[in-house]
């Protein structure tokens, strides 16, 4: 993922509300969405090349997401692929909190990332530069290729549509249009990661289109206080022409 930004407990009916891009080559295979056949409660989308997923939920409730962090005029690799972090706490048991304490250990493997993972109780965000944790509080969250909260300005605009949206009706067009909006910031206004003015005007608005890379889904997550998860995803090609949606309802089971 290059943009994700959140609504935590700050809704009366979603506890959480999701709004997410994925950016990445179009020459990199992928799935949609869908339930994974050797993990029938995991529904995410696929990295055919890694394995791994950069978004996904559960029917138990659990909820992770990653991102790459852009230093140095590169995105940093690893031995070991960002996603696969994802489908860890995913198919596993521990909680977000204890699971963040494996992450700082195994941190080093990987590639700069962020990491959120949500258990249903607790939502920690993991920053691997510094190699820290954040517990976060209720209220409006982002990230893109920085720090959590990291006022880049397509971060900004986004998290200030989705505040709108909360306002409003967080309808799943609503969270849609947050998402593909192809505004590019003025140039002073870009960031600065050590890859150039072209590249930085590239990647400068939410959506992202290009030859070769950008926004290739975009996806949105409401868990409501029931217990109902609604899950949305857009699919794109290299012009921005949508695909077939995928759309997937179900209940966590309560305690």
């Amino acid at each position: 993922m290059c943009l994700i930004v959140l609504a935590y407990r700050i809704h009366p009916d979603y506890p959480l509300i999701v709004a997410a891009n994925r950016d990445e080559f179009y020459a990199r295979p992928t799935q949609a969405a869908g339930f994974w056949a050797e993990h029938p409660d995991l529904l995410a989308g696929r990295d055919e090349q890694s394995g791994g997923t950069w978004l996904g939920i559960t029917r138990s409730g659990r909820f992770a997401a990653v991102t790459n962090v852009r230093r140095g005029g590169m995105v940093n690799t690893g031995l070991r692929s960002r996603g696969q972090l994802v489908c860890d706490f995913l198919t596993g048991n521990a909680n977000a909190l204890a699971f963040s304490e494996t992450v700082a250990r195994d941190a080093h493997h990987y590639g700069a990332f962020n990491l959120l993972t949500w258990d249903g109780d607790n939502l920690i965000a993991h920053h691997s530069l510094s190699n820290d944790s954040e517990l976060l509080e209720p209220g409006i969250h982002g990230l893109s290729n920085d720090r959590l909260n990291t006022p880049w300005p397509k971060l900004t605009r986004s998290l200030n549509a989705l505040r709108a949206c909360i306002d409003d009706n967080p309808s799943p067009e609503a969270l849609f249009g947050v998402l593909r909006d192809t505004t590019r910031p003025a140039d002073h206004e870009l960031p600065d990661t050590g890859i150039g003015l072209k590249q930085e005007q590239l990647l400068g608005s939410p959506f992202i289109r290009s030859a070769d890379y950008g926004t290739r889904a975009c996806t949105v997550l409401r868990v409501h206080r029931s217990g109902r998860v609604d899950f949305h995803e857009q699919t794109f090609d290299a012009q921005g022409i949508q695909g077939a949606e995928v759309h997937e309802t179900f209940s966590v089971p309560g305690d």
